[in-house]
This record gives C-alpha cells, structure tokens and sequence, in this order.
C-alpha cells in the first residue's frame, strides 16, 4: 500500500512463475500477463513460451528486464509507471527479486510512491525447505555463494554457527565444490538435502550428511538446484562436565551405544565430541577409583 494520500497513478505488479511445471502457474497470473501495459520479462523468450502454453496473448509491449539492462531500464520502467501505466515483472522462475532482477525496480518505484502488490507463486526456497525434512520454524535464504572458493569458504565460515537452517541456490556444475566447502565449515556430518529439478520430471531430494552429499554429487548432477541446510546445535556454555556424563547416561539406558550416545549429545551440547568422551572417561575412572577412609 502507498504511504502517501496521493500515490503515483500506475502500478508495479510483481508475478510468480512456475519453477517447473507449467500446470503451478496462478491463476492471476494469465490476466495480468494480458492486461499489463508493459510486461519486463528476464528472458523474452521464455516469457514467449509461458504465454503460449498459457494460451495468453499479451496486449501490452514487452521489455526485457536483465541483470544486464536493469539499472539502465529501471528509470524508463518508473517514468511509464508514474504516467500511469501498469507493468508486470516477471522473471525465468519463480519470484522477482529473490536472486533474481527486482530489488533495484521494486526501490525505486517505492522512492516514487509508486503502488507495488504480486502475484504470489511457486518458491524454491520455500518448496525446497519444505521438502527436506529438516526444521522449517526458522531460516535465512542466503542466495548464491560466492564462485572463488577463497569468498565461498569465508562466507560459509561465518554462517557455521547460524541456527536457523540454511537455504542456498547453485549452479549444478559447482554443487561438488560448494558441498565440499559446506561440509568443511560446517562438518560433514551436518544434515542438508539437495533439492534438484523441483515440480519437474525428474525432480530428486537427496538427504544426507553434508560429507556424503559431496562425494555423491562428485560424480556430476545436473538440473536446477537448491540446498537446505540444518542450522548449528545451540551452544551452551553452562553445561557441566556432569550435565554431559548425565546426557550421555541417559541415552545409554535408553538403549544407544556409548559411542553413538557421545556422538548425539556432542551433537545436540554443540561441545565437541572430544569433550564429552574426556568427561563420560573421567567420570568413569572417578567411579572405579577407591573412597579415601
């Protein structure tokens, strides 16, 4: 909604595309592709090939609207919008400006009082983190990582001790490396799911610790694709070496083995595992040492 009584007369109108199969489109989303006076599309072509299975035939004039051409076009795109005119912004999938041209349109039509509203539609990011079985209650999207390794180690090394869970798009062809690096900074046997080709025919999740989705996506993957991530295990600083004997116990008795009860409870303390081992041994060798007369 405007902030002003008086708002520019045109309207920026943000619309979801499928991620894959047509069939997801809105229903919204046909009106607005033949109502709109200008229709910015990322890719010209594509937009093509959606109204045709759409069986929408545009009124309006279409622009192309790249990363490219975006900070030249954005200005002709708010003039037209201040005269009046209404104009769809789509991109090749999914939701404009979530990793893809439309924060910079979308600012300066606000910095005009230009009205801006959407046509919600298909999300990888939500779809993905919805499919991966790992919590949804919280997370962050943090995009596309980094291509130089030197950047994508540092900046996965300073979400490590993230706790929302973790979603990232990349490109197949460096999905090996990025995996190798998560698994790094995170440890390997953080849980993720990499989430390939979603809502198209050989759509695929694969679930597995960080380590063993690098060696599997080795051997090459193509497609689409999104990766989920588990946050880090909350870190507590006031636990006790007798809080972590104590955890440890009670899985035993629960029925684990001690080396799988250690690993679980490092896991969930956030206290390397190292460290809990030391104080289950210390404990140990206090119970078995004789009592003083």
């Amino acid at each position: 909604m405007s902030t002003s009584s008086n708002p520019a007369p045109g309207v920026l109108v943000l619309a979801g595309t499928p991620i894959g199969d047509p069939a997801d489109a809105p229903p919204r989303l046909a009106a607005e592709l033949r109502d709109a006076d200008i229709i910015a599309a990322e890719d010209t072509r594509r937009l093509k090939r959606l109204t045709q299975t759409l069986d929408v035939q545009p009124r309006g004039r279409t622009v192309s609207y790249f990363e490219g051409n975006e900070a030249a076009r954005t200005p002709e795109l708010v003039e037209a919008l201040a005269s009046g005119a209404r104009v769809l912004l789509v991109t090749d999938a999914g939701m404009p400006s979530v990793s893809d041209p439309g924060y910079r349109l979308v600012a300066a039509a606000v910095a005009e009082d230009i009205r801006v509203t959407a046509v919600p539609g298909p999300s990888a990011v939500l779809t993905a983190l919805a499919l991966s079985g790992l919590p949804v209650d919280r997370f962050c999207f943090e995009g596309f990582l980094p291509r130089k390794a030197g950047e994508r180690g540092t900046r996965l090394k300073e979400a490590a001790g993230e706790r929302r869970t973790l979603v990232y798009f990349e490109a197949p062809h460096r999905l090996a490396a990025t995996l190798e690096a998560m698994a790094e900074a995170f440890g390997g046997d953080r849980r993720a799911a990499v989430c390939r080709e979603l809502t198209k025919t050989y759509e695929e999740i694969r679930r597995a610790p960080l380590q063993e989705l690098a060696e599997w996506a080795a051997e090459g993957v193509r497609g689409e694709i999104t990766i989920v991530v588990e946050g880090a295990a909350e870190q507590s600083g006031d636990l006790t070496a007798d809080d972590l004997v104590r955890m440890v116990s009670v899985r035993e008795e629960a029925g684990e083995r001690r080396k799988e009860a250690i690993a679980a409870v490092a896991k969930e303390s956030g206290v390397p595992k190292r460290d809990v081992f030391d104080a289950v041994v210390a404990a140990k060798n206090a119970a078995k040492a004789p009592t003083a007369r």
